[in-house]
């Protein structure tokens, strides 16, 4: 291990430190997490998505960071982008249960609210993570691989990811279409995305965007993995 790796796990070790010894943390985190959800879900998905993709550089390339990668514009893009999961999450949670309740299933809000595992509340998270990552994630995955090129293209450099005009038409020709569907689509959804957001939906509602940024951080991981292969 190089010393950077060292003084990530120390870091993180820090972090659960404090959570799990220091009076008082867990409540700031709850209550912070109730009373601020847009600006913690943009918080948690800046710092930990963002971290996901330097661990995955680091597997890929040794390091983890480099001229060109762009911390900072990244940090922002997944921010941004957390806030919209957080809002996804909002809107299809409430819309399956309403799906449900409209075709006889008038239980399923009390199967999903309720705070021990049930069947039903298998049933009703799994459809939740379904629909939202059917409907929700391809566009949000080609969104992201738009910002991803501009920053690319732009340096690394947050300044000019913000002040330069993003072609997105001329990056949507040049996608990767083969890949961005056999791949990222077609595989990472059914078989990553879908059994990770159900468990994502079975956890306390303080927990859910905090567990689906940590998400993030695995899918680095595991696409750097796939890259090298």
């Amino acid at each position: 291990m190089k010393k950077s790796d060292w003084i990530l796990v120390c870091c993180i070790a820090l972090v659960a430190a404090v959570f799990a010894f220091v009076p008082g943390a867990g409540q700031w985190y709850n209550d912070n997490t109730a009373n601020h959800p847009v600006l913690m879900s943009f918080l948690k998905f800046a710092i930990l998505s963002t971290l996901g993709e330097m661990i995955g550089l680091r597997i890929r390339r040794g390091v983890y960071n480099q001229s060109g990668f762009g911390i900072l514009p990244r940090m922002l893009v997944w921010g941004v982008l957390g806030v919209c999961i957080w809002g996804a999450m909002v809107v299809f949670k409430a819309g399956t249960v309403r799906l449900y309740e409209v075709l006889g299933a008038g239980e399923a809000g009390a199967w999903f609210s309720a705070p021990q595992f049930s069947w039903g509340k298998l049933l009703v998270a799994f459809s939740v993570s379904v629909l939202m990552n059917t409907f929700f994630a391809p566009v949000f995955m080609t969104f992201h691989k738009i910002t991803d090129t501009h920053i690319l293209h732009t340096g690394g450099s947050l300044k000019a990811f913000l002040t330069t005009p993003m072609p997105v038409g001329d990056i949507i020709c040049k996608l990767d279409w083969k890949t961005q569907w056999g791949f990222v689509f077609k595989k990472t959804i059914p078989l990553f995305w879908y059994p990770a957001h159900t468990i994502t939906f079975l956890l306390p509602a303080n927990f859910q965007v905090l567990f689906a940024a940590l998400l993030g951080v695995a899918l680095g991981v595991i696409l750097a993995i796939a890259n090298n292969r």
